[in-house]
């Protein structure tokens, strides 16, 4: 309850506050419209009954309630360090933080390293075979890569593009490659003024080879993204809502009034600071001046820094990804309804809006339900506020002594059922 009560407060602004709303009166009490708690419908039976009361049949919620912004907290410890609507307390703090996982968090130095160890006092604690876990925030590949092989990290978090092959033909024990629900992509700024024009936009995102992409720049396996949601989620599949056409491409930048390219606006892509985002944009800025002849300048910025901008439309194009909350659709189609959290673009739609909100979540089975979400889906590929560029790929090294830690769709680690091999 306590996690609910501090995901919706309106003060603090949650991105993720929509995903909530399928509970009784959550959008009312994170839009200020209620402002008591008790009117939310999440209540708190006995000490080991919650009880929580839905709008409409939901699906995806019990896999929703296994994502992380729904792990239980410690209220008493939330109010130790302040209000539960107050940003940057004190309570997630080694020392501080008050947990019921199998580790406890000992250490936190930014950007040098997370420690957590195993906890004294979890109720399966003689199950948990690791004494401690070591996380290293290390944002160039190559360095994480380097450390890989020096014995200092037993898992990377990615990998070289160009040491996938190399690692195929000489350490291919260490390598894995897994299917991964999301989508990697480019958002647009559609209160930029030509970018508002849904006939660019579209003329963008058809200029771009993805085969040529994932062929030879990514080189792990991704596949092409001519739809937002990853094929057969659930047993969802999108009607394909647009190809690679150069020529159609240039027919509608024309259209929009830029023939041949001619005189178009200065245009700029955002992305963080990545070796593989550079990659990646620095290739669909070639692929635009030849199909489009258009130029765009590309603004590397540092995580924080980029966030800032994206999250405050101060940007005219910027890359993206999203990893699926749950495995459903609706994870991929509800960051798009107007003013959802991360939508971010400035783009609505009301019927979209109404398929998504409104009519999926009390359709009658799931072929209707799917339907409904075909149709929303192909409105947001006619008018192209994201392009998505392929379907991810978990790309990274798992060295042989690591137990325990099977693929997944969404790559979430049970970190206490890891544990490690000795090895040759």
């Amino acid at each position: 309850r306590a996690v609910l009560r501090k995901a919706l407060q309106p003060g603090l602004g949650n991105q993720y506050a929509y995903m909530y709303f399928n509970i009784e009166n959550a959008r009312e009490y994170a839009e200020g419209r209620i402002d008591d708690f008790k009117q939310v419908g999440v209540a708190a039976l006995d000490d080991h009954t919650l009880q929580i009361r839905l709008e409409n049949p939901t699906p995806y919620f019990l896999q929703l309630l296994d994502h992380y912004s729904m792990f239980p907290v410690h209220r008493p410890t939330i109010e130790k360090f302040g209000q539960p609507d107050e940003r940057g307390t004190r309570w997630t703090r080694a020392g501080n933080f008050v947990g019921n996982g199998a580790f406890v968090l000992t250490d936190w130095q930014l950007n040098k390293v997370v420690a957590v160890d195993k906890s004294p006092t979890y109720w399966d604690k003689d199950r948990v075979r690791l004494n401690g876990i070591r996380f290293y925030p290390t944002e160039n590949v190559s360095t994480e890569e380097r450390m890989f092989r020096a014995g200092q990290l037993h898992i990377t978090g990615a990998l070289p593009p160009d040491k996938i092959e190399v690692y195929k033909q000489e350490q291919p024990q260490h390598l894995r490659i897994a299917p991964y629900l999301g989508t990697y992509f480019y958002r647009f700024n559609v209160d930029t003024p030509h970018l508002s024009d849904s006939r660019i936009r579209r003329a963008l995102a058809m200029s771009i080879d993805r085969q040529q992409l994932v062929d030879s720049v990514t080189k792990g396996g991704q596949i092409p993204a001519y739809t937002f949601t990853p094929p057969d989620t659930l047993g969802y599949t999108a009607t394909t809502g647009f190809s690679f056409d150069p020529e159609a491409a240039r027919g509608l930048l024309a259209a929009a009034g830029y023939p041949e390219g001619q005189n178009f606006p200065a245009t700029e892509l955002l992305y963080n600071t990545s070796e593989g985002h550079r990659k990646l944009a620095v290739a669909i800025q070639q692929m635009w001046k030849q199909h489009l002849n258009i130029e765009v300048t590309l603004n590397n910025q540092d995580w924080k820094v980029y966030l800032d901008n994206v999250e405050n439309r101060q940007y005219q194009i910027a890359r993206a990804g999203w990893i699926g909350d749950y495995v459903d659709p609706n994870t991929f189609l509800d960051m798009w309804v107007k003013d959802g959290g991360n939508n971010l673009t400035g783009w609505s739609h009301p019927r979209y809006d109404e398929l998504v909100l409104g009519l999926s979540p009390s359709a009658k089975n799931r072929e209707q339900r799917y339907h409904l979400f075909d149709e929303a889906e192909t409105i947001l590929l006619d008018e192209m506020p994201v392009i998505p560029l392929y379907f991810y790929t978990r790309n990274h090294l798992v060295h042989t002594s690591v137990r325990g830690m099977p693929a997944n769709l969404l790559d979430y680690a049970l970190y206490k059922a890891i544990h490690l091999a000795p090895t040759d």
